[in-house]
């Protein structure tokens, strides 16, 4: 079994510590960007070969470098809003289109409209828009999110099917589904879903495959099954990593099972999440109650996660990152909330005002739901 040394020496931002200390010499706080690491995280998924097509969530980082990097290696981009595909087609400046899927939730009737007439494929995710816009989607092409009946995910607020989620058409409405399209004149080319965030188990994938399967043989167009993302990304050092090979295995049993159709994935948070670091300095340190306190220069306006969703981000002393850690501290920032809190009961070496504190695997989910919340600043992005 690998020791923790051994572990550490894998980290990039262990590598490249020198790079980021002097960054933080210029910086207060920034969100770091590794390159490399998001073209070899790519390059892991497209080397699946029961996945034919790999579809990056924009929404969980949009940063201009990750999508230019994420494109040259032939990662495709599923996108929430028109905001997110004009990023795409910004960054990318060429005929894109067939690279996007469009994939609105609840969205107003005038995005689909817009989204048909840029020649983007459109998925819909509920009964309302074939009821109520039959004429939108007259012969034309699309996607549907089937809700497989069942979610997962590493907290309640990421789970994107099962009875309690807002996303997807329920598989007791496939019969009214076919109904509508059929109505409509619409052509469902494509079943798509999508269970939730951080799960671990490859058989997740396999099972979801299965249910669009069965569902994708009550519409004689389809071509394409989308399994959705949610890949999990280990939060803490001696966590094994997800197992693609045993997710290739799976998913090579479903293509034998169902020839016809081509298998589509979209892990965002897995292709960035690792890649991607906060760093911030050591404002001031505090005992009270026989609680000790680290405290920071950003905090959840910066990084949301650990309080929306109880999230676990590794919390290193970059500055001491060679000195033994000796106590157990809590790491808050300057926001004006109890839950501004990135990591309760943490073990660091002794903190001095000004040392540069690193929050790992913040790739996802990290800037782009930073806000301005108490009129603070929003960390840059820098991409190394």
């Amino acid at each position: 079994m690998p020791s923790e040394r051994d572990i550490e020496k894998e980290l990039w931002w262990v590598h490249k510590r020198s790079e980021l200390l002097s960054l933080a010499d210029q910086h207060l706080n920034a969100y770091v960007y590794d390159l490399n690491t998001v073209a070899q995280k790519a390059g892991d998924i497209q080397s699946l070969g029961a996945v034919d097509r790999t579809l990056y969530a924009v929404k969980a980082n949009f940063n201009a470098d990750i999508i230019r990097t994420l494109a040259d290696a032939g990662v495709d981009f599923d996108c929430v809003s028109p905001g997110e595909v004009r990023m795409v087609r910004d960054v990318l400046s060429d005929d894109c289109e067939s690279r996007i899927l469009f994939t609105p939730n609840f969205a107003p009737r005038d995005e689909y409209e817009w989204a048909l007439r840029e020649g983007l494929r459109v998925t819909i995710d509920n009964l309302y828009p074939l009821k109520h816009w039959p004429e939108v989607f007259g012969d034309q092409e699309i996607f549907v999110r089937i809700d497989p009946d069942y979610g997962a995910g590493h907290h309640e607020h990421v789970i994107t099917a099962g009875v309690n989620s807002k996303f997807g058409v329920s598989i007791d409405e496939i019969d009214e589904l076919v109904t509508l399209v059929n109505s409509a004149g619409s052509r469902v080319v494509g079943i798509h879903a999508h269970s939730g965030s951080g799960i671990l188990e490859p058989q997740n994938w396999q099972s979801v495959a299965t249910v669009l399967a069965e569902v994708a043989g009550r519409f004689p167009d389809v071509r394409s099954l989308d399994l959705g993302g949610g890949i999990g990304v280990p939060d803490r050092r001696g966590v094994p990593g997800f197992d693609l090979a045993t997710l290739d295995e799976l998913l090579g049993k479903v293509k034998a099972e169902y020839p016809d159709y081509a298998l589509w994935l979209e892990p965002g948070r897995y292709l960035v999440s690792q890649a991607g670091v906060l760093i911030a300095h050591v404002t001031q340190t505090k005992e009270k109650g026989g609680h000790c306190y680290v405290g920071v220069s950003t905090g959840l306006n910066s990084l949301i996660r650990p309080a929306l969703y109880d999230a676990y981000h590794e919390i290193v002393n970059l500055t001491q990152l060679d000195v033994k850690a000796t106590e157990t501290v809590t790491v808050v920032g300057p926001i004006c909330e109890t839950g501004d809190r990135f990591g309760t009961e943490r073990a660091l070496p002794p903190s001095n005002e000004g040392d540069v504190v690193l929050i790992a695997n913040t790739g996802a989910y990290g800037y782009v739901m930073s806000s301005r919340y108490n009129l603070r600043d929003i960390p840059e992005e820098i991409t190394i």
